[in-house]
Protein backbone atom coordinates (compact mmCIF):
# COMPACT_ATOMS: atom_id res chain seq x y z
CA UNK A 1 0.00 0.00 0.00
CA UNK A 2 0.98 3.58 -0.85
CA UNK A 3 2.34 6.09 1.47
CA UNK A 4 -0.43 8.70 2.65
CA UNK A 5 2.11 11.42 2.38
CA UNK A 6 1.34 15.37 3.73
CA UNK A 7 4.24 17.68 3.36
CA UNK A 8 4.53 21.75 4.29
CA UNK A 9 6.89 23.86 1.35
CA UNK A 10 8.14 26.27 3.55
CA UNK A 11 9.70 28.46 0.72
CA UNK A 12 11.94 30.78 1.71
CA UNK A 13 9.63 31.93 4.80
CA UNK A 14 10.24 32.30 8.78
CA UNK A 15 13.20 33.53 11.02
CA UNK A 16 15.02 31.04 13.45
CA UNK A 17 13.03 32.12 16.20
CA UNK A 18 9.91 31.61 14.23
CA UNK A 19 11.05 28.24 12.67
CA UNK A 20 11.68 27.00 15.73
CA UNK A 21 8.01 27.83 17.34
CA UNK A 22 5.96 26.57 14.45
CA UNK A 23 8.11 23.61 14.38
CA UNK A 24 7.47 22.75 17.76
CA UNK A 25 3.58 23.73 17.41
CA UNK A 26 3.18 21.60 14.05
CA UNK A 27 5.04 18.62 16.21
CA UNK A 28 2.54 18.82 19.30
CA UNK A 29 -0.80 18.87 17.27
CA UNK A 30 0.44 16.13 15.20
CA UNK A 31 1.03 14.21 18.02
CA UNK A 32 -1.93 14.89 20.04
CA UNK A 33 -4.24 15.15 17.23
CA UNK A 34 -3.69 12.86 14.26
CA UNK A 35 -4.06 8.88 15.01
CA UNK A 36 -3.58 7.44 11.25
CA UNK A 37 -1.06 6.66 9.32
CA UNK A 38 -0.19 9.76 7.46
CA UNK A 39 3.38 10.87 6.95
CA UNK A 40 4.39 14.54 7.49
CA UNK A 41 7.31 16.31 5.87
CA UNK A 42 8.27 19.75 6.68
CA UNK A 43 10.30 21.13 3.88
CA UNK A 44 12.24 24.09 5.68
CA UNK A 45 15.24 26.54 4.60
CA UNK A 46 18.51 24.52 4.61
CA UNK A 47 19.71 26.92 7.14
CA UNK A 48 17.24 25.22 9.46
CA UNK A 49 17.25 21.60 8.61
CA UNK A 50 20.13 20.42 11.94
CA UNK A 51 18.44 22.90 14.50
CA UNK A 52 14.77 21.69 13.47
CA UNK A 53 16.16 17.66 13.51
CA UNK A 54 16.31 17.96 17.22
CA UNK A 55 12.62 19.25 17.10
CA UNK A 56 11.28 16.13 15.12
CA UNK A 57 13.34 13.03 15.95
CA UNK A 58 11.34 11.98 18.60
CA UNK A 59 8.00 12.37 16.54
CA UNK A 60 7.35 9.37 14.41
CA UNK A 61 5.44 11.02 12.24
CA UNK A 62 6.97 14.31 11.07
CA UNK A 63 10.04 14.07 9.18
CA UNK A 64 12.25 17.09 7.71
CA UNK A 65 12.80 17.88 4.08
CA UNK A 66 14.96 20.28 2.17
CA UNK A 67 13.64 22.27 -0.83
CA UNK A 68 16.31 21.68 -3.21
CA UNK A 69 19.40 20.39 -3.46
CA UNK A 70 22.52 20.57 -6.28
CA UNK A 71 23.07 18.00 -9.12
CA UNK A 72 26.91 17.27 -8.30
CA UNK A 73 28.00 15.64 -5.08
CA UNK A 74 30.43 18.70 -4.26
CA UNK A 75 32.50 21.05 -5.67
CA UNK A 76 33.21 24.97 -6.61
CA UNK A 77 29.31 25.75 -6.57
CA UNK A 78 29.08 28.62 -4.06
CA UNK A 79 25.94 28.81 -2.16
CA UNK A 80 24.61 25.22 -3.01
CA UNK A 81 23.98 21.97 -0.90
CA UNK A 82 24.83 18.87 -2.00
CA UNK A 83 22.58 15.81 -1.40
CA UNK A 84 25.95 13.82 0.71
CA UNK A 85 25.24 17.32 3.21
CA UNK A 86 22.14 16.66 3.39
CA UNK A 87 22.45 12.61 4.08
CA UNK A 88 25.17 13.44 6.57
CA UNK A 89 22.15 15.90 8.38
CA UNK A 90 19.89 13.16 8.99
CA UNK A 91 17.39 14.63 6.51
CA UNK A 92 15.58 12.18 4.91
CA UNK A 93 13.45 14.02 1.97
CA UNK A 94 14.30 16.61 -0.44
CA UNK A 95 12.11 18.89 -3.28
CA UNK A 96 13.39 18.52 -6.67
CA UNK A 97 11.87 20.25 -9.47
CA UNK A 98 9.81 22.81 -8.10
CA UNK A 99 7.70 24.76 -10.14
CA UNK A 100 9.46 28.00 -8.92
CA UNK A 101 13.03 26.32 -9.48
CA UNK A 102 12.16 25.88 -12.75
CA UNK A 103 10.87 29.46 -13.62
CA UNK A 104 13.68 31.60 -11.51
CA UNK A 105 16.36 29.15 -12.00
CA UNK A 106 16.11 27.74 -15.22
CA UNK A 107 15.95 24.13 -14.29
CA UNK A 108 15.52 21.59 -16.77
CA UNK A 109 14.12 18.24 -16.79
CA UNK A 110 17.52 16.41 -17.99
CA UNK A 111 19.04 18.88 -14.88
CA UNK A 112 16.65 17.55 -12.74
CA UNK A 113 16.89 14.09 -13.75
CA UNK A 114 20.68 14.22 -12.69
CA UNK A 115 19.26 16.11 -9.10
CA UNK A 116 17.00 12.77 -9.07
CA UNK A 117 19.68 10.48 -9.12
CA UNK A 118 22.24 11.81 -6.49
CA UNK A 119 19.21 11.87 -4.20
CA UNK A 120 18.88 8.56 -4.57
CA UNK A 121 22.17 7.56 -4.63
CA UNK A 122 22.48 9.20 -1.07
CA UNK A 123 19.40 7.44 0.30
CA UNK A 124 17.24 10.41 0.34
CA UNK A 125 13.39 10.34 -1.25
CA UNK A 126 12.91 12.83 -4.08
CA UNK A 127 9.58 14.95 -3.65
CA UNK A 128 9.60 15.54 -7.43
CA UNK A 129 7.33 18.42 -9.06
CA UNK A 130 5.78 18.60 -12.20
CA UNK A 131 3.48 20.39 -13.53
CA UNK A 132 1.65 23.13 -16.32
CA UNK A 133 0.81 26.56 -16.43
CA UNK A 134 -2.14 28.67 -16.98
CA UNK A 135 -1.83 29.12 -20.35
CA UNK A 136 -0.25 25.14 -21.17
CA UNK A 137 -3.45 24.54 -19.89
CA UNK A 138 -5.46 25.82 -21.96
CA UNK A 139 -3.64 25.97 -25.30
CA UNK A 140 -1.79 23.11 -25.23
CA UNK A 141 -2.29 19.23 -24.41
CA UNK A 142 -1.13 19.65 -21.08
CA UNK A 143 -1.79 16.19 -20.07
CA UNK A 144 0.98 15.45 -22.34
CA UNK A 145 3.49 17.98 -20.73
CA UNK A 146 3.18 16.80 -17.51
CA UNK A 147 3.38 13.17 -18.48
CA UNK A 148 6.43 14.61 -20.38
CA UNK A 149 8.43 15.76 -17.40
CA UNK A 150 8.07 12.76 -15.61
CA UNK A 151 9.50 10.77 -19.11
CA UNK A 152 12.53 12.57 -19.32
CA UNK A 153 13.69 13.37 -15.23
CA UNK A 154 12.38 9.82 -14.16
CA UNK A 155 11.84 6.88 -16.63
CA UNK A 156 15.90 6.05 -16.71
CA UNK A 157 15.51 4.92 -12.99
CA UNK A 158 14.44 1.65 -12.45
CA UNK A 159 11.42 -0.31 -11.15
CA UNK A 160 13.36 -0.48 -7.64
CA UNK A 161 14.43 3.26 -7.71
CA UNK A 162 11.47 4.66 -9.26
CA UNK A 163 9.70 3.24 -6.03
CA UNK A 164 11.76 5.44 -3.63
CA UNK A 165 10.11 8.51 -5.72
CA UNK A 166 7.41 10.29 -4.64
CA UNK A 167 5.60 12.94 -7.18
CA UNK A 168 4.12 15.74 -6.52
CA UNK A 169 1.80 17.13 -9.30
CA UNK A 170 1.70 21.93 -8.74
CA UNK A 171 -0.62 23.10 -11.34
CA UNK A 172 1.63 26.27 -11.53
CA UNK A 173 -1.62 28.33 -12.18
CA UNK A 174 -3.23 27.59 -9.11
CA UNK A 175 0.09 28.31 -7.18
CA UNK A 176 -0.72 30.94 -4.97
CA UNK A 177 -3.24 33.03 -7.64
CA UNK A 178 -6.17 32.22 -5.56
CA UNK A 179 -7.10 28.88 -8.47
CA UNK A 180 -7.68 25.49 -7.06
CA UNK A 181 -7.67 23.31 -9.34
CA UNK A 182 -11.02 21.26 -8.74
CA UNK A 183 -10.92 17.98 -6.97
CA UNK A 184 -12.02 16.41 -10.69
CA UNK A 185 -9.49 18.28 -12.03
CA UNK A 186 -6.51 16.63 -9.90
CA UNK A 187 -7.97 13.20 -10.04
CA UNK A 188 -7.79 13.26 -13.57
CA UNK A 189 -3.91 14.76 -13.77
CA UNK A 190 -3.34 11.78 -11.07
CA UNK A 191 -4.28 9.50 -12.87
CA UNK A 192 -2.96 10.14 -16.23
CA UNK A 193 0.44 10.11 -14.35
CA UNK A 194 -0.07 6.70 -12.70
CA UNK A 195 -1.56 5.30 -16.00
CA UNK A 196 1.75 6.77 -17.66
CA UNK A 197 3.78 5.03 -14.91
CA UNK A 198 1.95 1.88 -15.62
CA UNK A 199 2.32 1.55 -19.15
CA UNK A 200 6.32 2.19 -18.61
CA UNK A 201 6.72 0.00 -14.84
CA UNK A 202 3.50 -1.91 -14.69
CA UNK A 203 0.67 -1.69 -12.80
CA UNK A 204 1.80 -2.52 -9.37
CA UNK A 205 4.86 -0.40 -9.77
CA UNK A 206 2.62 2.38 -10.65
CA UNK A 207 0.04 1.64 -7.74
CA UNK A 208 3.07 1.49 -4.98
CA UNK A 209 3.97 5.28 -6.35
CA UNK A 210 2.58 7.96 -3.95
CA UNK A 211 1.22 11.16 -5.67
CA UNK A 212 0.66 14.42 -4.24
CA UNK A 213 -1.40 17.14 -5.18
CA UNK A 214 0.33 20.60 -4.52
CA UNK A 215 -2.03 23.75 -5.84
CA UNK A 216 -3.60 26.01 -3.19
CA UNK A 217 -4.32 23.10 -0.57
CA UNK A 218 -5.69 24.89 2.36
CA UNK A 219 -7.74 23.38 5.53
CA UNK A 220 -11.29 24.02 3.25
CA UNK A 221 -10.52 22.40 0.56
CA UNK A 222 -8.51 19.16 1.50
CA UNK A 223 -10.69 16.88 1.96
CA UNK A 224 -12.68 17.32 -1.23
CA UNK A 225 -9.10 16.99 -3.18
CA UNK A 226 -7.60 14.03 -1.14
CA UNK A 227 -11.27 12.02 -1.91
CA UNK A 228 -9.33 11.11 -5.34
CA UNK A 229 -8.74 7.63 -5.41
CA UNK A 230 -4.92 8.64 -7.09
CA UNK A 231 -4.54 11.40 -4.59
CA UNK A 232 -2.40 10.35 -1.86
CA UNK A 233 -1.48 13.70 -0.02
CA UNK A 234 -0.39 17.05 -1.09
CA UNK A 235 2.85 19.27 -1.31
CA UNK A 236 1.14 22.34 1.00
CA UNK A 237 2.62 26.07 0.30
CA UNK A 238 1.22 28.63 2.25
CA UNK A 239 -0.42 26.88 4.32
CA UNK A 240 1.82 25.25 6.06
CA UNK A 241 3.57 28.11 7.64
CA UNK A 242 0.22 28.04 9.99
CA UNK A 243 0.37 25.06 12.18
CA UNK A 244 -3.98 24.81 12.31
CA UNK A 245 -4.02 25.10 9.03
CA UNK A 246 -1.70 22.17 8.55
CA UNK A 247 -2.53 19.96 10.90
CA UNK A 248 -6.38 20.37 10.02
CA UNK A 249 -5.00 19.47 6.30
CA UNK A 250 -3.17 15.98 7.80
CA UNK A 251 -6.13 15.49 9.40
CA UNK A 252 -7.89 15.13 5.92
CA UNK A 253 -5.14 12.82 4.71
CA UNK A 254 -5.05 10.51 7.81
Amino acid sequence: MRKKIVAGNWKMNKTLDEALALTSEVVNMIKDEVTGDVEVVLCVPSLYLTTLNKYVDNAAKVSLGAQNCHEKASGAFTGEISAPMLKSAGVPYVIIGHSERRQYFAETNVQLAAKVDIALENGLTPIFCCGESLDQRQNEDYIGFVKNQLTESLFHLSAEQLASVVIAYEPIWAIGTGLTASAEQAQEMHAALRAHLSEKYGQEVADGISILYGGSVGAANAAELFAGADVDGGLVGGASLKSRDFTEIVKARQ
